[in-house]
C-alpha cells in the first residue's frame, strides 16, 4: 500500500488524470499487487455491499464525470469534492477488496493535486477494528443519507 501512496504523490498527474478509469485501476494495482494477483481489476462477483457487478463501470464512469464537472464549475469546496468522490467510490465498491483504503488514498491524492493538504482520516489506522474505524463507518452511513459534513470533518481530523 505504501508503494501506491508514494507513486501517486510523486506522479505528475493532474486532478483530471486522477479522475480516470485507468488511474483508478492503476492506483489499486500499485497499492495491492504484492498482496493480490487480481489487484487493479474490478470485481466479478456480487458482494453484500456495493453496486451490482454489472453496474460498476457505469456507476464509476458517472462518478468520474461528475467529479470532473464539480471541479470545472466549482460546485463544492475542493475538500468536499474529494469527500463526495470518496463516498461514492466506497458505495460503488469496484474491487473485491481494499476499497476503503483505495478510496481514502485516491481522495487524498485528488485533494492534494487540487492544492489542499491530504486528509488525515482521524490520524488512525482505519483497517483495524478500533474507535476511529467505528467513527469513520458512522460518517459513511450519515453520508449515505445525504449529509457529507461529518465525513468531511472526520477526514480533516
Amino acid at each position: 500500500m505504501l508503494r501506491g501512496r508514494e507513486w501517486a504523490l510523486s506522479d505528475r498527474s493532474s486532478p483530471v488524470d486522477v479522475l480516470s478509469d485507468k488511474y483508478v485501476r492503476k492506483l489499486h494495482r500499485k497499492m495491492f499487487d504484492k498482496t493480490w494477483k487480481w489487484a487493479g481489476h474490478y470485481r466479478l462477483t456480487e458482494k453484500n455491499i456495493g453496486v451490482s457487478v454489472h453496474q460498476i463501470r457505469e456507476m464509476l464512469f458517472g462518478l468520474l464525470g461528475d467529479a470532473r464537472y464539480w471541479i470545472q464549475i466549482s460546485t463544492y469546496s475542493l475538500d468536499e469534492i474529494a469527500i463526495r468522490f470518496h463516498h461514492r467510490l466506497v458505495f460503488i465498491h469496484p474491487f473485491p477488496n481494499g476499497n476503503g483504503r483505495h478510496a481514502r488514498l485516491i481522495a487524498g491524492v485528488l485533494v492534494s493535486k487540487l492544492g489542499r493538504p491530504e486528509f488525515t482520516w482521524g490520524s488512525a489506522n482505519l483497517v483495524r477494528q478500533e474507535e476511529a474505524r467505528r467513527r469513520y463507518l458512522e460518517t459513511l452511513k450519515v453520508a449515505d443519507k445525504g449529509d457529507v459534513q461529518p465525513l468531511l470533518i472526520f477526514a480533516r481530523s
